[in-house]
């Protein structure tokens, strides 16, 4: 899931349309419900959120500040005019990356992984191991198998690539659910998430000739690879 904050309705409705169309659950705030989401979320709610994206209000520049608090997903900022003076004090604020609108938000999931790969690399912890024959990409395009693509519907497709990124985690059925769904869906029931696993091993397993996902019940799910 991601935050969509700016302070201009059009702006966060307008992006939270545009994720809703490849599939991507995300929440837009103005900037005051943000300050107050952010204090009062729980720790299973920032857990689900996948980035932060941040347009035009007053405090932006001391926003990421107060998220690295709470969280350490992605913080992206979204400029409306070309300008080093405003790229620099964002980047010095310690925000992760400065994107000029408009800008896609398939380019947005792109960059969004592109700094989880460098955060975990440089703690040395592993997102996807190069030698697995799975290959998740993480920007709108289907998983590979062997070189070939896997084609999966949406749902599918991000469950598998969360499950991939929190590599070595164990996650309940409501976390993959709020991190897919969103966690104020209230007109999906979480067990659905159990449906559309069920279905993801099966193809991964008919692909791959075993199950790169390990199931406990009452536990939840973890990605533990693939092996050759």
């Amino acid at each position: 899931m991601y935050i969509v904050v700016d302070d201009r309705q059009m702006v966060t409705s307008g992006y939270v349309a545009s994720f809703k169309r490849e599939g991507i659950s995300s929440l837009g705030l103005y900037a005051d419900e943000f300050n107050e989401w952010l204090e009062t979320a729980s720790e299973s709610d920032l857990e689900a959120v996948q980035g932060f994206v941040l347009g035009s209000f007053e405090e932006r520049v001391h926003s990421a500040e107060s998220i690295r608090r709470y969280s350490k997903a992605p913080i992206i900022a979204l400029s409306d005019v070309r300008s080093l003076e405003e790229t620099l004090e964002l980047f010095t604020a310690k925000f992760d990356d400065v994107v000029r609108k408009p800008v896609h938000v398939r380019e947005i999931l792109a960059r969004s992984q592109a700094i989880w790969r460098r955060v975990n690399a440089n703690s040395g912890k592993k997102i996807q191991n190069d030698t697995d024959r799975l290959k998740v990409f993480f920007d709108g395009r289907d998983p590979e198998i062997d070189g070939l693509p896997l084609s999966l519907p949406r749902r599918e497709r991000h469950i598998l690539e969360y499950l991939v990124r929190k590599r070595g985690h164990r996650l309940t059925k409501k976390q993959i659910f709020d991190a897919v769904y969103g966690i104020y869906s209230e007109d999906v029931e979480d067990s659905v998430v159990e449906g559309h696993i069920s279905k993801l091993r099966k193809k991964l397993r008919q692909r791959l000739g075993y199950d790169p996902i390990d199931a406990k019940r009452y536990i939840g799910y973890s990605y533990v690879g693939a092996t050759s």
